[in-house]
């Protein structure tokens, strides 16, 4: 992280992986570099270990979450080598047990090898029958012979998986007593009396935590008893087990029983029935051998570790061999409370462990496996005896406790493994640094935890292999799984107890300690989160004891010298923040079992009460103390950043805050008074220690920090909560006022340090320092951190003298020097450019250290109130950020839990919700809370943003939002200045703290810097100025008593000239005159010319000269004063230490000046003395002149209006600027005092004097040369962009026809001159203008995209829902796309190929769509664009090789350019002539027209550039789309492919254009994108192919449309298929056909002509449809009632005639034949006539939309009712526009020859058709097309819906359970994202489903992460989310894991984005996926 941006706040630095949904914990990998999250989220998700919220039963186990194991145990199955690695032991002889009954064997099967299953069954009978019978004892031995045979490790695991399984199948017999194993099950669950549920779960599976039902915060709940029980309307959230967990549904201790699921309510002990004693009679018998066997393989198993090889890879062979034996076991737990009950007695039995390990004697194989039990046994107590000659010469020369040192050195051999060399530094330093440590062996009441373990019993043993084989999951399944049964609870805890001190040894050497952490928290979470097992054991197991201890020991293997203040003589030592054991965290199981305790009271009292305990605690705690210590590089910058401070401050917070705030949260009561003085009491002795130990005296070693102060903040939060809760007196605990002086160096060093930070000086310490500056105020550290610094600092502020304290404040900071009146200085320690800022970081601190009242009187909800109102300032912020920027308090039973009611009743009080918002850009917004306007108005306060913001640029933020609602108000115009806040009172036990604003030091100190600001000293900016006045209006707000307002005599000015200032009282000091001041200024100073007063003295002089290196000091006459801080702090120290200690040789150490200078660096200065005469009231009244620039523009309020000084509370002084500042505040003086008040008016009556004339300094001189500069530059842009803005409109007009409503063809320029007949195009490559040529073609902008939209259209109104039960599936049967498909495949069956391609359309799915931005640009212009673009090496979003770039003018993504056709105007003009031409004339001209193939107006053969462009643009359309979706004939290759390709585009596109516009065209007006449609150009480049492409004039349909073919019938049937008949072909394709064919541009009369014919052919085809719907005895009604009219003059256009005469020729074949089909429902004339229309309407539809793109106009709009007739008279089909009543469909109809003949031409054709292939004839005839918009699949309300259906559900393909499974929302497909399982050729599952479903279109809902992510082609993006919470939150990764429900209006945005192909406009984010989704 060197060089680059300040780091991201510490949370998300490096490499934090969130796994699940925690910022956790996580690495890089295996052994890659470990970081902490700093920031452990919250709520829901804060599953952070120890932190007890989130997560788990104990939310610790979750935060070991995130860290994933590395390697999981992967069975290793190399070689199945016989166990143990020795050879085949299988042979050797077994002898027997001891106790065994040798008879001769009684059942014959002893004899056998391996009896079948049957035989095992009777052998088991007979055993059960013989033990019940007389001759029990020897049942008993033969059975132990038999078992010992079975389960003998010779012949156990080592023989492979038959012999283990063979065991295990006669275990399953001998249990069950030859019974079926599945009824032995049945009857043994019959007596479960369990009450708990007590599932437990392993890492990733979702749980359940509702905070409202939970009494323990770590309560969780399996998602079935989740399900039953009652929980709405709980605070509740899911989440994703890291660690694994229990259910604790029905365990009344962890949770409200209102809360537990239907099936554990029942207390059902009374009714479970005795269980009968032959029923687990065998298995009382047969577990005992069972488990001995387990261990003994487990013993067999173990090897000690080599030093060089870790033998992992043998432990995992054994486990895995074990593992159906561990599996058995739980298999057995799962039987009940009854099965339960044998295990327990059976593994607690001391008696079985005794019987069965004694009897080792004689069998050599049993012996070898004791003798390894023997060995892996040593080294578990915490001491061991090798060690103690090791450490024997060291320990005489330290001379510290034995054991001590043992340990140390204990745990560094124990260690040994790793690097040795490391450790022996490490104990070489031991003898040098040791400070006296406690004994720990007086802590450990019990000797136990020291020696070797010693096993009792079978659950000791084998609890001691899980932790040597570093916990199995298995073995910790099998363990957790007999929780339920209470006996074995308390078994198991004090056993786990007893093995506390192993398990730390072992989790430090593992190799996988992030496992086996996991694994360690998931059982003992299960153990301590109930307080009366926790009670327990520590009173019978001295379970705190072992903790302390232990953690203790832990601690000690890697401490290191501290190089804090002393570094060759400090006796201190701290933790290493580098070594693994802190890196890793390894320590947090252990912690957060400790901080798991003491949240149960009585646990934590006893903690409290033992003296004993608390010593050794504070020294754990002191090992933390200033670790990590930062020292500031002078020279160069850092070779290396260490990241060690994520580990340090994750150490402090998890090891020392955490317990301190458990402990803190049980002292809340008076009773506790004795507790916090404990306490207290050790505490302060600790840092005594401390402070002697590194030496220290009185002043901090320069350029050195530490943030880590553990002790201070134990003692700071102790003493405030003695004072909060428990009504201690405070003085009764404070230490004596030396100490205190010690207390106070470190914390305000750290306040110094941050300020040095911020001022960049520590910039050589690379970016690492900012980052720890920033974790020190970030919320999740904050009040752990800087928040008790600042209260201890506050308390001693209020016990010390001011003076003092105030001095070191400036000292500390380093600008003593600069508060000088003289306007040079020199500074020796600070360099000059961070002067400034460093004075503000003093100011700034006093501001904070006065005014905040967290800890000095405000209560929780004021508190919570005031830490919300700051968020919110700062910014909006959604619910859960609130949540998490809010430090809580961060002990779980504290009373403020996030998501609690107060918090939400105060979020409510201060905030408005703004509901998330759609911008039209599309970025989606969340539901945000922003501030009231009463809380700008009343609570802002700058003070608390200041406090908390962990980026500066934060405060600015609140400022301009302040000041945006101050101008929004119309409070204050100008820019306001931070408001001044009033504070809460303060407690009685702090009133001291006010002397800081009332004493001479710091009213010195404002005096001087209202002086240097009004003489325009260099340095000094209103930021100082805004402290300078907050200060002093603090001062008048908290003034002492009011002063005697005695009349000033003559002898009072006399009485105080000794100093600057009379008294201490601010308010009296204000008035008070200074006259002159003495300086020390360097000799080049202007001052040093003036000569001083005749009334100098020069004693004066030289005493001053002889005062220590300061330039303000005081003197003892009325003309100069001095005043040196530095000597005043001195002198005081030195006052105290000499009251506080009687030893002499107590000196202060005399102060080096190296510190501070060089020697040799030091100017010569001079003295001058300075004529001042001003006070602070007149000093703040030149202000206000200055400030306004105006002379005398300050008037006393109060002489117009007296009331001013009774009601000073004026609304109008809240919020503004300086001046407003000044005026409160002389307001605020007049009221306090009647002589300050007479002294204002004094002063302003006196003219003041001018303002002396600035002398323009260097540096100010540059600030006005920088600002006329930027006034010009800002001139020469606005004139740029004024010259922009003009270009643009233009542009806009031309390109865009932004105004123009009446707007002529998209890209044309519509000019009224009609003679113009170039369309003139803009290239936005090279700027110029003109037409498109044949030689230099100009292009549009495109984009080309397949498209399968229409193909989802259904045909039916009621939106499909996303299936969430088995029953709902979706079947793609009822698309368009399916249906038109089958259509196809049928006419292909029955008619010849190439016909069949030209009667229908395709498209539907995998169509290409073309869109168009509206910019076009020069072919060869984007020619060299996309050069540039290929050489650029900048990271695109697309692939430039595609062919892909964004727009040059608007960067809208585009993938081709479409050439314009070089076209006039005239088009224009010729379709507004009618013409007279008759129809037959017109027929006749198209059919000419179509034969001159040749004359295409771009002559092919000249190979222009314009038609090189327009075959490469059609070689672009055909490639974006696959070939399955082109080709469709049955010969591949086929012209009619290209053919049919080509005209389908251009169906494609009008279709969707209609669907853009909601399916009709009511709304009429250009289209949504007419502005912007490419159509025209389309249709150009289209025709040009189709013209390549001659029909065969025979089979020109245009002549079967026109012409009655009479000879047709007498030519005999030839061999090849028919044509489709004209009553099957689609009209708008043949429409499209019709137009291609024809020579450009087409006449209008051409274009109604063809409309006119094919209408006649539609219409045709509804009749015949009707004809089909309609009864047998309906069609003979109408056929003659429609043969009686026929003769009429208007037969023609008569529907009834029409079809009559359809079903008369229809009659003749066999098509009305088959069974009547369904029927309309009323067949009368009206809803005929409506079917007709209906039936029309598409068709008429699409020609609009054609005419409307290829001649202009505008498409009229309309009702939906008289869409048809608008449509019909647009299209000149209606000769005159009758009035509706008397409207008919059939009146549009204008045959070219006599209706009657045609009709039945094309009937006749379908009756031969019908003598062949009866049964298709229906089917084939085109039905009414009734298509439903596309629409994306209806979501369920509520998310849980969907993922409990998801989660868990299998992949059709590979049926495993996807690891992250999502959903198509087209289709509704379940598919496994990046899932290897369903790879096909390198593609995923997702990637391929997109091209199926989408033609490479997917949207996709992510089922674990409740995020949409889009598949565009080769690219992918994250679309967000759908669901939103109860906040209006998104939820990726379900991390928070509330209830998510619908967002309607999001989901409509991505249905919009999905039928208008914007997904590459609108979103931004886009990525390759490789195929790999």
């Amino acid at each position: 992280m060197t060089g680059g941006a300040p780091p991201a706040p510490p949370a998300l630095t490096r490499n934090f992986r969130p796994v699940g949904g925690d910022i956790l914990w996580g690495g890089g990998g295996a052994g890659g570099p470990r970081t902490c999250a700093l920031t452990g989220r919250r709520g829901g998700q804060r599953k952070r270990r120890g932190n007890v919220r989130g997560g788990e039963r104990r939310c610790q186990e979750e935060g070991a979450g995130g860290r994933r194991a590395g390697r999981r145990f992967c069975g290793y199955r190399e070689r199945e080598a016989p166990l143990g690695g020795e050879g085949g032991r299988r042979g050797e002889p077994k002898s027997r047990e001891p106790g065994a009954a040798v008879t001769a064997p009684q059942f014959p099967i002893m004899a056998g090898a391996g009896p079948s299953g049957r035989d095992k069954r009777t052998t088991a009978a007979q055993l059960k029958a013989a033990l019940g019978g007389e001759s029990g004892a020897a049942a008993a031995g033969e059975l132990r012979a038999l078992l010992e045979r079975v389960l003998s490790p010779a012949a156990g695991p080592g023989g492979g998986g038959e012999a283990a399984a063979e065991a295990l199948e006669w275990c399953r017999c001998l249990l069950s007593g030859g019974e079926p194993w599945d009824s032995f099950v049945q009857a043994v669950r019959a007596y479960d009396p369990a009450t708990l549920c007590g599932l437990v779960w392993t890492a990733n599976f979702v749980a359940y935590r509702c905070r409202t039902c939970g009494i323990s915060p770590c309560m969780s709940l399996c998602a079935e008893c989740f399900h039953q029980g009652e929980h709405a309307g709980h605070d509740y959230n899911m989440f994703r087990s890291q660690a694994g967990g229990a259910c604790d549904c029905g365990d009344s201790n962890v949770m409200r029983e209102a809360g537990f699921c239907k099936r554990h309510r029942i207390k059902s002990k009374s009714n479970v029935p005795c269980v009968p004693k032959d029923l687990l009679m065998m298995s009382e018998l047969v577990l005992p051998q069972f488990i001995f066997s387990l261990i003994q393989h487990l013993r067999e198993g173990y090897n000690e570790p080599a030093l060089d090889l870790p033998s992992e890879k043998d432990l995992h062979k054994i486990l895995q061999v074990l593992e159906p034996h561990v599996s058995f076991l739980e298999d057995l737990t799962k039987m009940g409370g009854a099965m339960r009950s044998v295990l327990t007695q059976v593994l607690t039995s001391q008696q079985f462990y005794k019987d069965l390990s004694s009897g080792v004697g004689e069998n050599a194989c049993a012996k070898k496996s004791h003798e390894k039990y023997l060995v892996a046994l040593k080294g578990s107590g915490l001491a061991f005896p090798e060690d103690k000659i090791a450490c024997g010469i060291q320990e005489q020369g330290a001379g510290t406790s034995t054991l001590a040192v043992q340990g140390l050195a204990g745990a560094t051999a124990t260690s040994g493994q790793g690097d040795s060399s490391d450790e022996e530094d490490q104990d070489g330093s031991q003898g040098v640094g040791k400070r006296k440590r406690v004994k720990l062996s007086s802590t450990t009441k019990d000797q136990s935890i020291m020696d070797v373990l010693k096993h009792k019993c079978f659950l000791e043993e084998l609890l001691f292999w899980t932790i040597k084989y570093e916990f199995p999951q298995k073995m910790v399944t099998f363990l957790l799984n007999m929780l339920p049964d209470q006996d074995y609870k308390i078994a198991f805890t004090k056993t786990f107890v007893q093995h506390y001190a192993f398990i730390m040894k072992t989790l430090k050497k593992s190799h996988e300690s992030d496992t086996m952490s996991n694994r360690i928290v998931h059982i003992s979470v299960q153990l301590f989160s109930n307080e009366e097992l926790a009670r327990q054991v520590t009173e019978e197991c001295q379970l705190l004891d072992i903790m302390v201890t232990v953690l203790l020991y832990m601690m000690e293997s890697c401490l290191i010298k501290s190089e804090l203040q002393d570094e060759e003589n400090s006796l201190h030592v701290v933790v290493n923040c580098g070594e693994a054991l802190l890196k890793n965290n390894t320590y947090w199981p252990l912690v957060s079992d400790f901080i798991n305790i003491l949240s149960h009271q009585s646990v934590a009292k006893k903690f409290l009460e033992d003296h004993g305990l608390l010593v050794t605690w504070m020294n754990f705690v002191s090992f933390f103390q200033g670790m990590n210590l930062n020292k500031r590089e002078l020279n160069e910058h850092v070779e290396f950043e260490s990241q060690t401070y994520y580990a340090a401050f994750a150490a402090e917070l998890e090891a020392c805050a955490q317990p301190m705030w458990g402990l803190l949260s049980h002292c809340k009561v008076r009773e506790t008074q004795e507790y916090t003085r404990n306490v207290v009491r050790y505490c302060l002795e600790a840092l005594q220690d401390w402070f002697d130990a590194i030496n220290f005296v009185d002043e901090p070693a320069p350029n050195q920090v530490t943030f880590h102060l553990p002790l201070h903040r134990y003692f700071a939060m102790f003493l405030s909560k003695a004072v909060k809760c428990q009504e201690l007196d405070l003085d009764t605990i404070l230490p004596d006022q030396e100490m205190l002086m010690k207390l106070m160096i470190h914390p305000l060093q750290i306040q110094a340090s941050l300020s040095e930070i911020h001022s960049n000086m520590w910039v050589r310490n690379g970016l690492q320092i900012k980052g720890q500056a920033m974790t020190y105020v970030q919320s999740h550290f904050c009040n752990s951190m800087i928040d008790p610094d600042i209260y201890l600092l506050q308390v001693c502020a209020s016990r010390l003298d001011p003076d003092y304290f105030i001095s070191s404040v400036f000292e500390r900071f380093k600008v003593v020097d600069l508060l000088t009146m003289a306007s040079q200085h020199q500074n020796t320690v600070l360099d000059s450019e961070h002067e400034r800022s460093m004075l503000e970081g003093a100011l700034t601190f006093l501001v904070l250290l006065l005014s905040l009242r967290l800890h000095l009187g405000m209560t929780d909800d004021e508190i919570l109130r005031a830490e919300m109102v700051a968020q919110l300032c700062m910014n909006d912020r959604t619910h859960s950020s609130l949540l998490d920027l809010i430090p809580e308090n961060p002990n779980p039973k504290s009373g403020i839990i996030p998501g609690s009611l107060s918090f939400e009743s105060v979020l409510s009080a201060v905030a408005d919700f703004k509901a998330p918002v759609f911008e039209p850009g599309g970025s989606m917004q969340q539901g945000m809370y922003t501030p009231k306007a009463e809380v700008w108005d009343k609570e802002f306060d700058p003070v608390m943003v200041i406090l908390r913001t962990v980026y500066r640029r934060d405060v600015q933020s609140a400022m301009d939002r302040y000041t945006a609602f101050l101008k929004q108000s119309g409070k204050f115009p100008g820019n306001p200045w931070p408001p001044y806040k009033k504070r809460t009172a303060l407690h009685p036990s702090y009133k001291g703290l006010i002397k800081l604003l009332h004493c001479k030091t710091l009213h010195i100190v404002l005096f001087t810097l209202l002086y240097k600001i009004l003489m325009d000293h260099q340095n000094l900016s209103e930021h100082v100025l805004c402290m300078v006045l907050y200060l002093i209006e603090l001062g008048l707000e908290n003034s002492p008593e009011q002063e005697a307002d005695e009349e000033e005599s003559a002898g009072g000015q006399e009485r105080c000239h000794d100093s600057w200032f009379p008294g201490s009282n601010l308010v009296s000091n204000m008035r008070h005159f200074i006259n002159y001041v003495r300086v020390r200024v360097p000799e080049t100073a202007p001052e040093v010319k003036r000569e001083p007063p005749a009334s100098t003295s020069s004693e004066g002089l030289a005493s001053s000269q002889s005062s220590r290196r300061k330039n303000l000091q005081r003197e003892n006459s009325g003309t100069a004063q001095v005043f040196s801080l530095v000597a005043e702090r001195r002198k005081k120290f030195q006052e105290i230490i000499n009251r506080n200690t009687s030893e002499a040789n107590q000196v202060v150490r005399p102060k080096t000046s190296m510190k501070w200078s060089a020697p040799g660096a030091t100017p010569q200065l001079t003295t001058a003395i300075l004529e001042v005469k001003e006070s602070i009231l007149s000093l703040l009244i030149k202000l206000h002149h200055k400030l306004s620039g105006k002379q005398n523009s300050y008037y006393p309020p109060w002489l117009d209006d007296v009331d001013v000084l009774t009601h000073p509370e004026i609304p109008r002084y809240s919020h503004g600027d300086g001046m407003t500042a000044v005026e409160r505040i002389l307001l605020k003086a007049a009221i306090q005092s009647r002589l300050n008040k007479r002294i204002i008016e004094e002063i302003c009556r006196k003219v003041t004097p001018p303002v002396p004339p600035k002398k323009i300094s260097s540096a100010e001189k540059k600030t006005l040369d920088k600002e006329e500069r930027r006034q010009k530059a800002r001139e020469r842009q606005q004139k740029l962009l004024a010259e922009f803005a003009s270009r643009q409109k233009s542009f806009m007009e031309t390109a865009m026809d932004v105004e123009s409503p009446d707007a002529d063809i998209a890209m044309e320029v519509a000019t009224s001159e009609q003679h113009v007949s170039e369309a003139i195009y803009d290239c936005v490559i090279c700027g110029q203008s003109g037409p498109s040529t044949e030689d230099r073609p100009t292009g549009l902008v495109v984009l080309l995209q397949a498209s399968s939209v229409l193909g989802q259209c259904r045909n039916s109104t009621e939106p499909k829902k996303l299936p969430t039960t088995e029953e709902e599936q979706i079947y793609p049967w009822d698309t368009c796309a399916a249906l038109h498909d089958v259509r196809l495949t049928t006419l292909q069956r029955y008619f010849k190929d190439s016909s069949c391609l030209q009667a229908v359309s395709i498209g539907w799915e995998g169509g290409v769509y073309v869109q168009t931005c509206g910019h076009t640009l020069h072919i060869d212009c984007h020619k060299s664009y996309m050069e540039s673009l290929r050489n650029d090496q900048v990271l695109q979003g697309f692939s430039v090789d595609k062919g892909e770039f964004t727009c040059p003018l608007c960067r809208q993504f585009a993938n081709s350019v479409l050439p314009c056709y070089p076209g006039n105007n005239t088009e224009r003009s010729l379709w507004q002539s009618h013409s007279n031409k008759c129809m037959q004339d017109l027929v006749q001209e198209v059919e000419d027209l179509q034969e001159q193939l040749g004359t295409f107006p771009v002559s092919i053969s000249s190979e222009t550039n314009l038609s090189k462009e327009m075959e490469s643009v059609m070689k672009d359309i055909k490639s974006t789309t696959q070939k399955k979706y082109t080709d469709y004939s049955k010969s591949p290759g086929s012209p009619d492919n290209d053919f049919l390709f080509m005209y389908s585009v251009a169906r494609t596109n009008l279709e969707l254009e209609l669907v853009h516009r909601g399916g009709n065209l009511c709304s009429g007006g250009a289209s949504t994108a007419g502005k912007r449609s490419c159509l025209n150009q389309l249709f150009h480049v289209l025709a040009m192919h189709m013209r390549l492409y001659s029909i065969d004039s025979a089979y020109n349909p245009w002549r079967k449309l026109t012409q009655p073919m009479q000879d047709k019938n007498s030519e005999p049937i030839s061999e090849e298929l028919p044509e489709v008949p004209m009553l099957y072909r689609d009209v708008s394709s043949l429409l499209l056909i019709q137009i291609l064919t024809m020579p450009q541009p087409l006449h209008k009369e051409h274009f109604t002509c063809i409309i006119k014919v094919l209408f006649t052919l539609l219409y045709t085809q509804a009749l015949a449809a009707l004809s089909v719907k309609c009864s047998a005895e309906d069609r003979m009604a109408w056929k003659e009632s429609g043969a009686l009219k026929k003769n009429t003059s208007s037969g023609e256009k008569s529907w009834e005639v029409l079809l009559g005469h359809v079903i008369s020729e229809l009659s003749k074949g066999k098509i009305y034949k088959e069974g009547e089909t369904e029927e309309l429902t009323v067949v009368n004339p009206d809803s005929i006539e409506c079917y007709l229309q209906q039936f029309c309407l598409p068709f008429l539809r699409i020609t609009s939309l054609l005419q409307h793109h290829l001649f202009g106009g505008d498409l009229p709009s309309c009702q939906e009712d008289e869409e048809f007739t608008v449509l019909a008279s647009c299209l000149g089909l209606l000769p005159s526009f009758q009035s509706a009543h008397q409207f008919t469909s059939a009146s549009c109809l204008d045959w070219p020859v006599p209706a009657f003949d045609m009709v039945s031409q094309w009937c006749s054709e379908l009756a031969s058709f019908a003598d062949r292939h009866p049964d298709q004839v229906k089917a084939l005839l085109i039905q009414e097309p009734k298509w439903d918009l596309p629409r994306l699949l209806q979501l369920p309300e509520n998310y849980n819906t969907i993922f409990q259906y998801y989660h868990r559900k299998t992949c059709t393909v590979c049926t495993k359970v996807p690891k992250d499974p999502a959903v198509c929302l087209v289709c509704g497909t379940f598919v496994c994202l990046k899932g290897l399982c369903c790879k096909q050729q390198s593609y995923c599952e997702c990637v391929l489903h997109s091209q199926n479903c989408g033609a490479g279109t997917g949207i996709f809902l992510l089922i674990n992460a409740s995020v949409i992510i889009i598949i565009r082609g080769h690219r992918f993006c994250l679309w967000g989310s759908v669901y939103l919470d109860a906040h209006g939150e998104e939820d990726r990764d379900l991390r928070r894991g509330k209830p998510l429900y619908i967002c309607k209006e999001r989901y409509k945005v991505l249905e919009q984005q999905w039928v208008s192909h914007t997904f590459d406009h609108i979103n931004k984010r886009w990525g390759p996926h490789y195929n790999g989704l």
